[in-house]
């Protein structure tokens, strides 16, 4: 058997040509990018930090030109001090006669004070003469914080697509991956498509771009093992589109503001906050995945966001080291020998760059203080109640920004602090739930706390007392305290005098409220048994008529009920009554029988339409064609008396109808008189006498 020739493919394939590249990241990780998801590699987040706020605050609003130096200053100290200042040494720590020496040219402007007494924070010129009477607001920087926010807000797309946190009075956190998202399927539309073989795991096509523009950002340089030879992956263009978006968002405060900004774009909160202070002011840097271990190998771990504390001082104690560079050379378990499982874990992912901490569009605030030291101290109720009226238009005013106002949130508890020599009391009391807050609320909450620790004793002389709310809740939308449907006593009074001028005046206009509908002769089964017309003496014409004069008074009485003029002995000036429009014995100038000098049922009948009729078989009637399927229920009701008697339902039909119309004859002879005004007499108002066959 001979062997098989050797296989010679036509086409020889060669692994480098014909195979376009991929990228390293997949459909999945553009769907990530979508949902703003913190474990999506291409996610992109900015930190905006404000360039020394309180003193761009001052120096706008001043009009003081930008290169002059100037610092904030608060008692004999400062807390803010501008970058033009800077260059001559000053710096937070110095005091004011030192800062002088080192910039004779130096504008100090000192903080806006609540002075005791007054309802409202001013900026005083002897403030920091005044310690003892005048406390430090910071409101104007807080409405400016709003301000800043706002126009960021304004600048980007609308929620959901906007993600903003606001970390602080002058720092803002921005989750920029939805609306990069959405850039990146407009720009690039090969993205747009559904992934190959619906896999999300297929990776996604290279960038058509090689080179990429950074504008005039500062780029960190990359990692040892990179080079800016290799072409950019996505990564690159999502960082790249995010420091456009930054960009703009600077400018537009820059141009509306008018303060500067510092920017820090990076994958996560953490790199980013490093970022924005890495070159500044005024300026935006960018950190780039491939250059994250290089930018993070720089910084003492101290430096890292929730290491700076106690925690801080715990790891260089019992790793000797807070260089992020030394300490990226400790393995994991030591780590977790030293720290604990999960500190030492923590503490491993950090300093490597790793941080899954969200964007939140709002950080819930637990508490808010307002508080003062006293020196010299203070020694009678009246001094410490003026501070706490202090405290309470403090805080009110960052309830409103809060949402306290609309609802949106609310403390539920008041609490003071008061501490006398070494000795710190408190109590608490809570907020009413079912009334608005507003400062009288806060402050006779606080009087009254302040009453409860003067009462214990040893209340003077008081150095330091505090005033805080807390216990945060979102507030109920739509709902009413008890108190909101209970009315004061002089409220109460004023409504019900204001009810009878009201009434009064209606009725002198002859406008008066309409009265309440007498209650019907005849009950409910009488109606419904209406068709007896004709069993109290009346013919078939006069039962038809009898339903004519009911439908045309004033609705007072159903339709097939019988009107009054046919329960009585009819006579010549009955016939004579109604072609007038009026009654015997019913004085013609009577409310109920005219209205403005016209008869109701005159007027009715005019503006009637026409009533149509049908002929009943039974008891031999036209009848309006309205009351059809009653006259019948009716006829079915008579059939069953009849019934339970023991009678033909025909004949029991016959023998009520013919008892009826010898009746009506002996009441038109004038015959039963007597009987008849017997009966009434026992017959109560609004009764009547039921006759079933």
């Amino acid at each position: 058997m001979s062997s098989s020739q050797q296989f010679v493919p036509s086409s020889p394939i060669s692994p480098s040509v014909g195979r376009l590249k991929k990228s390293k990241f997949t459909y999945k990780h553009l769907s990530q990018l979508a949902l703003s998801s913190s474990a999506c590699p291409l996610r992109v987040i900015a930190h905006i930090d404000l360039d020394a706020f309180y003193a761009q605050c001052e120096g706008v609003r001043l009009g003081i030109a930008e290169d002059q130096p100037l610092a904030v200053q608060q008692w004999q100290g400062l807390i803010a001090i501008n970058y033009p200042a800077r260059k001559y040494g000053l710096t937070r720590h110095i005091t004011i006669t030192e800062a002088k020496k080192l910039c004779p040219h130096l504008i100090m402007q000192h903080v806006a004070t609540w002075r005791e007494g007054d309802a409202m924070w001013a900026y005083h010129e002897d403030a920091f003469a005044h310690i003892a009477t005048h406390k430090v607001s910071l409101d104007p920087y807080r409405l400016q914080s709003r301000r800043i926010l706002s126009c960021i807000k304004d600048t980007l797309p609308a929620p959901p697509i906007q993600r903003v946190e606001k970390a602080s009075v002058d720092e803002v956190f921005l989750d920029l991956s939805a609306q990069i998202h959405t850039i990146l399927r407009e720009r690039y539309p090969e993205l747009s498509g559904p992934a190959p073989y619906d896999d999300p795991t297929e990776c996604l096509p290279r960038p058509p771009t090689t080179v990429l523009d950074w504008n005039t950002d500062a780029l960190v340089d990359l990692d040892v093992d990179e080079t800016e030879d290799d072409d950019p992956d996505w990564d690159d263009i999502v960082m790249l589109l995010g420091s456009e978006i930054v960009r703009s968002v600077r400018a537009a405060i820059r141009e509306r503001l008018k303060y500067t900004c510092s920017a820090g774009i990076a994958r996560n909160k953490m790199i980013a906050k490093l970022g924005s202070a890495h070159k500044k002011p005024n300026q935006q840097t960018i950190v780039r995945n491939r250059a994250v271990q290089h930018f993070m190998g720089g910084f003492k771990f101290t430096k890292i966001r929730n290491l700076g504390g106690k925690l801080g001082e715990e790891v260089v104690a019992k790793t000797g080291t807070e260089q992020v560079k030394e300490l990226l050379d400790v393995s994991l378990g030591q780590l977790k020998s030293k720290l604990g499982d999960d500190t030492g874990s923590w503490v491993y992912q950090i300093i490597r760059g790793e941080d899954t901490s969200e964007v939140n569009s709002r950080t819930q605030i637990k508490s808010m203080l307002s508080a003062k030291s006293f020196r010299p101290t203070i020694n009678s109720y009246d001094q410490a109640v003026k501070w706490l009226r202090i405290f309470v238009a403090d805080i009110f005013a960052r309830l409103i920004e809060e949402g306290v106002l609309e609802n949106k949130r609310r403390p539920r508890t008041v609490n003071l602090h008061h501490r006398q020599g070494g000795q710190m009391r408190s109590r608490q009391g809570p907020i009413p739930s079912g009334r608005p807050i507003d400062e009288n609320v806060l402050f006779d909450i606080a009087k009254n706390l302040l009453g409860q620790v003067i009462v214990d004793g040893r209340a003077w002389p008081c150095a330091n007392l505090q005033l805080s709310v807390g216990g945060f809740e979102d507030g109920p939308t739509g709902n009413r305290g008890i108190g909101g449907f209970l009315v004061r006593s002089d409220e109460a009074k004023t409504m019900k005098h204001a009810l009878r001028e009201t009434d009064d005046s209606v009725s002198d206009h002859g406008d008066s409220r309409p009265e309440k509908r007498p209650k019907s002769e005849h009950g409910a089964i009488q109606r419904f048994l209406s068709r007896q017309g004709t069993s109290h003496g009346e013919s078939d014409e006069e039962a038809s008529t009898a339903y004519s004069i009911a439908d045309g008074m004033d609705g007072q009485s159903s339709p097939t009920a019988p009107s009054s003029d046919a329960q009585r002995p009819r006579s010549h000036h009955d016939e004579t009554d109604r072609r007038t429009g009026k009654r015997s014995g019913i004085d013609s100038d009577s409310p109920a029988e005219t209205i403005n000098g016209s008869s109701p049922n005159a007027h009715i009948a005019t503006n009637m339409p026409p009533i149509e009729s049908y002929f009943c078989n039974t008891c031999r009637q036209s009848l309006p064609f309205a009351t059809k399927e009653e006259h019948e229920d009716w006829h079915f009701a008579k059939s069953l008396a009849a019934a339970e008697k023991g009678l033909d339902p025909q004949e029991g039909t016959i023998a009520s109808e013919a008892k009826p119309k010898a009746s009506s004859a002996a009441k038109r002879a004038g015959t039963n008189r007597v009987g008849a005004s017997q009966i009434q007499k026992k017959i109560e108002k609004g009764q009547s006498r039921l006759a079933f066959g």
